[in-house]
C-alpha cells in the first residue's frame, strides 16, 4: 500500500508532462516519447499491487469475485467520466470540425493521446484547457488513491502457514511459466484481449474513412463505455450461476455484428455493434481477474508452502496484457503505413479502407476464437474450485497460519 501512495505523485506528473507542450521542437519526440514510457512504467508499479490486493481481501471466492466486479466496474465507469470531463474541457480549443479532424482515442486506457489537427483559436488557449485537464484528471487520481489508501487495510496472508517461505522472484516465476493452468489462462486472454485491442484502436478510423461516421464516433465510444459499465452487474451474476468458463463465451457476442458494421456500414447497425460489444468487452476486461485468483489458489494447493507468489501472478498477467496492447499497437501502426494511411487527409485510399475492415472485422474474429479455443483446456472450473476451497480450508485447519500465529502472540503478551 505504501508503494502505491508513493508512485502516485510521480505518475501524476508524468500525465500532466503528457500533454504539456515544451516551448522547444526538435526534441518534442524524444519528450513525449520519454513521459509516455515513464508514465506506462509507473502505472504498472501501481496496477500490479493494487490488482493483487484482492487476494488478500478475503479468501472466499464469492467475495473476491465481488471486489473484482466492483474495481472492474469502477474503472470503466472511471473512463467514461474522465473521457467525458476532459473531452469537454478540451472542445473550446478547438474552432473547426474539418474533416481531417483525427482522433485515435484507445477509450480503454486511461493513459489515451488524444491527436487532434483541428485549428486551435489560439495556441496560448490551446495550452491553458490541455494543462487544465490534465491537472483535473491528475486531481481524480490522487484523490483516489487517498481513498484507497485510507479505505483498505492490507492484511497479512490468511492462508500462510508458519513454515511458509517466501519464494525467489526468479524461482517463482519459473514455476508460474511452467503452470499448466496458467500457460493456458494466459495464452487465451493474450489473444482475445490482443483482438479487443485491435477493434478498439481502429474503430474511430474505421468510423471516420470507412463507415462515413466521422461524427457520431464519440457518441458511438461513449454507447460501448456505457453498455460496459451497466452489463458488469449481469456478467458478475452469469458468472456466479454458470461458471467462469461458460461466461467467457460473451466475449464472442461482437463478432457477427462487427462483421455485420463491416458489410453494413450504416448508423443504426453502429449503435448496436456499440452497445453490443460493450457487452463483450465488459466480459474481456472482468473475467480474467475474476480467474486468476483461482489460478493462484490452484498452484498454492500445489505448492503449500510457498508464499509471495500472488504478486508474480498478477505481475506476469499485467506484462502480458501490456505486451497485448503493444502488440495491437505495433500491428495496427505498420500495416496501415505499409498500404499508404496518411494522417491528415480527408480520403484514403481504397486498400487502407479494406485493411480498416480487415481489423476491426476479420483479424479480431480469428484472435477471438482461437482464445476461446485454447480456454477450453483451462482445466479449473466450478467443481474444481470447490475442491480448491475444500483442500485449503483443511490445510489451515491442520497447521497453524501465520496470522493466526500473531494474534496468538499478541494475545499472550496482553
Amino acid at each position: 500500500m505504501p508503494w502505491m501512495l508513493s508512485c502516485t505523485p510521480f505518475i501524476i506528473v508524468s500525465y500532466f508532462f503528457l500533454w504539456y507542450l515544451p516551448p522547444f521542437t526538435a526534441g518534442r519526440v524524444v519528450w513525449y516519447l520519454a513521459f509516455y514510457c515513464l508514465f506506462q512504467a509507473l502505472t504498472t508499479f501501481f496496477l500490479v499491487p493494487y490488482c493483487a490486493l484482492t487476494m488478500f481481501l478475503s479468501t472466499d471466492e464469492k467475495d473476491r469475485d465481488s471486489a473484482t466486479a466492483y474495481r472492474i466496474t469502477v474503472e470503466v465507469l472511471g473512463t467514461l467520466i474522465g473521457a467525458a470531463l476532459q473531452g469537454q474541457i478540451v472542445a473550446s480549443a478547438h474552432a473547426s470540425d474539418h474533416c481531417s479532424q483525427n482522433s485515435t482515442v484507445s477509450f480503454l486506457n486511461s493513459s489515451n493521446l488524444q491527436q487532434n489537427s483541428s485549428s486551435f483559436l489560439s495556441l496560448a488557449h490551446g495550452r491553458n484547457v490541455y494543462m487544465i485537464a490534465a491537472g483535473v484528471i491528475g486531481g481524480i487520481y490522487l484523490v483516489s488513491t487517498v481513498i484507497l489508501f485510507l479505505g483498505v487495510k492490507e492484511k497479512d496472508d490468511p492462508y500462510a502457514l508458519s513454515s511458509d517461505k517466501t519464494v525467489p522472484f526468479f524461482k517463482g516465476l519459473r514455476l508460474t511459466m511452467k503452470y499448466g493452468p496458467y500457460m493456458k489462462f494466459t495464452a487465451s486472454f493474450l489473444l482475445i484481449s490482443t483482438a479487443v485491442q485491435l477493434e478498439q484502436g481502429n474503430f474511430v478510423l474505421f468510423c471516420t474513412h470507412t463507415a462515413g461516421l466521422r461524427s457520431h464516433f464519440q457518441n458511438l465510444v461513449m454507447t460501448i463505455l456505457v453498455s460496459a459499465v451497466l452489463s458488469m452487474p449481469f456478467w458478475q451474476w452469469f458468472l456466479q450461476r454458470f461458471g467462469k468458463k461458460e461466461a467467457a463465451c460473451g466475449i464472442c457476442w461482437m463478432i457477427p455484428f462487427v462483421i455485420m458494421l463491416v458489410t453494413i456500414p450504416n448508423l443504426i447497425v453502429a449503435y448496436t455493434v456499440a452497445f453490443v460489444s460493450g457487452l463483450s468487452i465488459a466480459a474481456s476486461l472482468l473475467l480474467p481477474w475474476a480467474m486468476l485468483p483461482d489460478v493462484v489458489d490452484h498452484f498454492r494447493l500445489q505448492n503449500p508452502h510457498l508464499t509471495g507468489h500472488e504478486t508474480i501472478f498478477y505481475s506476469s498477467y499485467v506484462f502480458f496484457t501490456k505486451m497485448s496492447a503493444g502488440i495491437g499497437l505495433g500491428i495496427s501502426a505498420s500495416s496501415l503505413e505499409f498500404v499508404g494511411y496518411e494522417s491528415g487527409t480527408c480520403r484514403q485510399s481504397d486498400s487502407v479502407v479494406a485493411m480498416l475492415k480487415v481489423f476491426v472485422g476479420g483479424v479480431p474474429a480469428g484472435l477471438i476464437f482461437l482464445g476461446l479455443f485454447i480456454l477450453i483446456f483451462y482445466p479449473i472450473n466450478k467443481r474444481s474450485q470447490k475442491e480448491t476451497k475444500l483442500a485449503l480450508e483443511m490445510l489451515r485447519q491442520s497447521h497453524p497460519s501465520t496470522e493466526n500465529l500473531n494474534e496468538n502472540e499478541e494475545n499472550t503478551s496482553v
